[in-house]
């Protein structure tokens, strides 16, 4: 059979195939799933965090530096998440997505957002500048969160496979997290805002507090949003 003819039968297999779903009261790995027409229904809040203009860093220095700028900041990201009860499901270059389910699965990815955004600001900036005096970068980044079903399921070739997430917070989370405007690092749903503790709204965690969010209309999407430039130490 040629390679067009698998390909072929493959789509068909596909297209044709009745789909089995479950509902998940956990975030996935890969082997739990099959390669077949199998999808893992949940209700998840997704996190991505985006190191900005990458682009920049590897055309201006040098590849081992870049490196080590994308390992401080992705290991970094991943410590905090984890440590926010978050799943680490993908990498993308110089991102990380990452799940959160459960009563607190908004505040959580929040939470993470917000210590993410010091861990950059108040370690990784400073401690790269005390070791490279002479690199002239200042590191940013962007963290975008929604909440919706996701509809998951395993996709590639045996030996070489991997989930995929189905559903808009998956892409509206990805898309959230390039947005760039002054000091707003988080970017976060109305869904999102709408399910978060007052932990994570307010300054001191109660409404007589200053609130660290800002609304936004995205037009694209023409959906509110809330961005916010607040930390928290992890």
């Amino acid at each position: 059979m040629s390679n067009v003819e698998d390909i072929k039968s493959e789509i068909g297999t596909i297209l044709n195939g009745e789909w089995i779903t479950r509902d998940g009261a956990q975030v996935p790995a890969p082997e739990d799933v099959q390669l077949g027409n199998n999808a893992v229904n949940l209700l998840g809040t997704v996190l991505y965090a985006d190191l900005a203009d990458s682009t920049g860093l590897v055309n201006s220095y040098k590849n081992w530096f870049a490196a080590e700028v994308y390992k401080c900041f992705l290991r970094s990201a991943c410590r905090v998440i984890q440590n926010n009860h978050g799943t680490i499901t993908a990498f993308d270059g110089d991102r990380v997505m990452a799940v959160f389910i459960g009563e607190t699965q908004n505040t959580d990815a929040v939470e993470s957002a917000l210590e993410i955004n010091h861990v950059v600001t108040k370690m990784i900036n400073p401690m790269v500048h005390e070791r490279y005096s002479d690199a002239k970068v200042d590191i940013s980044h962007g963290v975008g969160i929604d909440r919706s079903s996701l509809f998951i399921a395993r996709t590639g070739v045996r030996g070489s496979n991997d989930l995929v997430w189905v559903g808009r917070a998956a892409n509206y989370a990805a898309k959230l997290s390039t947005f760039r405007e002054a000091a707003y690092s988080t970017w976060i749903t109305s869904e999102v805002y709408d399910n978060m503790r007052d932990s994570v709204k307010f300054s001191k965690g109660v409404k007589s507090s200053p609130s660290m969010w800002n609304k936004r209309t995205w037009k694209a999407r023409e959906i509110d949003v809330y961005c916010s430039g607040w930390m928290r130490s992890p």
